[in-house]
C-alpha cells in the first residue's frame, strides 16, 4: 500500500454498514502501560507516522509534555506511513481498540470523519487552544459545518527545490523560475551541465503520489480535478497541465519520472523537483551542494495544495482519555512548541504566534529557505473534493500520470479514462458527502 491510500474506508457500506462499531461505545487502547515514574496518570496513546529526524522530534515533544505536568502520560507509537496509520486505525476500530490520538493525512481524515470515528473538538477548545491560535487556512481545512475534526500539526505545501550550484554553472539566476514556461525555457541551458556523466535534466516528477503536486499544477494551468464531486480532470486546464509535463519529458527530454524525486535531487542527478516543505531539513543535510527553495511556478494562475498531517481524536476513547488527550493537543499548540517543531522538521508553523518565536525568526533570517513555505501560503487553496473524499481517487490520478510520464500517452485520452473512474468513486461517496459535508 502506498502513502495516503487505504481500502478500508469506502463509506458507510464498508464500515458502519458492516456493524463494526458503535459511535458511542468505549474501546480499549493499544497495548502498553504507564511507566513507574508516571504512575497514577491517565495514559494517552498517540499514533505517529513520522520516523527518522522528524520522529525523534516528535519523541522530544512528547517527553517534554510528560515532564511538564503530573496528570497525563502520552505514549507515542510510530506506526509507519500515513497509509499504515490509517489502515491500522481501520483495523483497530473493527477490533474495538483504538489510539486516542493519531496523525491523519490530508486525504485520510475525511474517511474517518464521514464514518463518525472522529471526536468533534470544539468542546475542548480553550483560550490557548482553538481557532484563534492556528493559521486560519490550515485550521479551516478541518472544519465541516462549524465543527473541527482535526487540528493542524505537520502541515506542508510543495515548494520548488533547485540546485544553486548547477544554476550558477549554467549562468541562470539564483531563484526558482516564476512560470512553468520559464522553467521549460531553461532546459537546454541546464543540459549543458554535467550530471555524473550525462546532461543535467531539469525536473523529476513523482512516480507515486504525484497527484498531490499535480493538484496545484492543474490549478496553475486554469483547471481543477473536480467542482464539488463533479469531475473536471478531463477538461482544458488539467489537460494543459498534463500536456506540459508530457512535452517536458518526451519532446524536450528534460524531465522524467522518478521513484523518489527528492533522492535524485539530493544526489545531484536533476536540477529541480517539487516536493514537500517537510523534506527541507533532510534535503539540505543530504545534498552536497547549495539547496535553493522557491515558490512553485505559476502559469495562467497561482495556487497550490496544502498537505501533510493533522491530529485527530477518536470518538471511541473514554471521556477521561479524551480530556487528557486534549491537554496534549493544547501543549502542541503553544507558540514555543509549534515553532520548535518547524525548526526541527521544516513543516509549516501552524500556530500564528509561532512566527514570532525568536529561534524560528533567526532560522528564517539565517536560512531563507525556511521562510519560503510560510510566504507561499498566500497561494494555498483547499484541495478539490474528489481527491479529499473519494476513496482511492489519488491512486486513479497518479496511475494516469504514470501513463503520461512513462508511455507518452496523450493527456486528453488518459484523463478521459481517469474521469470515468473518478465519477464511479464519486458515486460511492456522494450520499455521505451530501449528508455530512454540504
Amino acid at each position: 500500500m502506498r502513502r495516503r491510500t487505504f481500502l478500508g474506508l469506502a463509506g458507510a457500506a464498508s464500515l458502519a454498514g458492516c456493524g463494526y462499531r458503535s459511535p458511542d461505545a468505549e474501546y480499549k487502547q493499544p497495548a502498553g502501560a504507564v511507566p513507574k515514574q508516571y504512575a497514577g496518570r491517565t495514559r494517552v496513546v498517540f499514533w505517529s507516522s513520522y520516523g527518522g529526524t522528524n520522529g525523534k522530534a516528535v519523541d522530544k515533544l512528547v517527553a517534554k509534555f510528560n515532564e511538564s505536568q503530573t496528570d497525563v502520560y502520552v505514549e507515542a507509537q510510530f506506526q509507519g506511513s500515513y497509509d499504515d496509520v490509517a489502515q491500522k486505525i481501520a483495523a483497530g476500530l473493527i477490533a474495538r481498540q483504538t489510539p486516542d490520538l493519531a496523525v491523519l493525512s490530508d486525504v485520510t481524515w475525511e474517511r474517518f470523519f464521514l464514518n463518525d470515528a472522529l471526536e468533534p473538538l470544539n468542546g475542548y477548545f480553550t483560550d490557548g487552544f482553538g481557532p484563534a491560535v492556528f493559521h486560519s487556512k490550515l485550521f479551516n481545512e478541518y472544519v465541516v459545518k462549524g465543527q473541527s475534526w482535526c487540528v493542524p500539526f505537520a502541515r506542508s505545501t510543495p515548494i520548488l527545490y533547485y540546485n544553486r550550484d548547477v544554476f550558477a554553472k549554467a549562468g541562470l539566476p539564483d531563484r526558482a523560475p516564476r512560470t512553468w514556461s520559464e522553467l521549460r525555457s531553461w532546459g537546454d541551458t541546464l543540459a549543458k551541465v554535467d550530471a555524473k556523466g550525462r546532461p543535467m535534466r531539469t525536473l523529476a516528477l513523482a512516480k507515486v503520489d504525484g497527484d498531490w503536486q499535480f493538484q496545484g499544477n492543474v490549478w496553475q494551468f486554469g483547471g481543477a480535478y473536480s467542482k464539488g464531486l463533479d469531475v473536471t480532470i478531463d477538461e482544458d486546464g488539467a489537460v494543459a497541465a498534463g500536456e506540459f509535463q508530457r512535452e517536458l519529458i518526451h519532446v524536450d527530454g528534460h524531465g522524467y519520472m522518478a521513484s523518489s524525486p527528492m533522492t535524485d535531487f539530493a544526489g545531484g542527478l536533476v536540477a529541480m523537483c517539487q516536493d514537500s516543505t517537510g523534506g527541507l531539513k533532510s534535503a539540505m543535510s543530504k545534498a552536497k551542494f547549495k539547496v535553493g527553495a522557491g515558490f512553485i511556478p505559476s502559469e495562467v494562475a497561482a495556487g497550490l495544495a496544502t498537505g501533510g498531517g493533522g491530529i485527530g481524536m477518536f470518538r471511541n476513547a473514554s471521556a477521561e482519555r479524551k480530556q487528557a488527550a486534549a491537554k496534549f493537543l493544547e501543549f502542541l499548540a503553544t507558540p514555543e512548541n509549534s515553532a520548535w517543531w518547524t525548526t526541527q522538521s521544516g513543516y509549516l508553523p501552524v500556530v500564528d504566534k509561532a512566527r514570532e518565536d525568536p529561534a524560528l525568526k533567526k532560522l528564517v533570517a539565517d536560512e531563507p529557505n525556511y521562510g519560503v513555505a510560510i510566504a507561499q501560503l498566500v497561494n494555498a487553496r483547499p484541495q478539490d473534493a474528489i481527491r479529499l473524499y473519494g476513496r482511492n481517487a489519488n491512486v486513479a490520478i497518479y496511475t494516469g500520470l504514470q501513463q503520461i510520464y512513462a508511455d507518452n500517452a496523450a493527456p486528453k485520452k488518459v484523463f478521459a479514462s481517469v474521469a470515468r473512474r473518478l465519477e464511479a468513486i464519486a458515486d460511492e461517496v456522494s450520499r455521505l458527502y451530501e449528508q455530512k459535508v454540504l
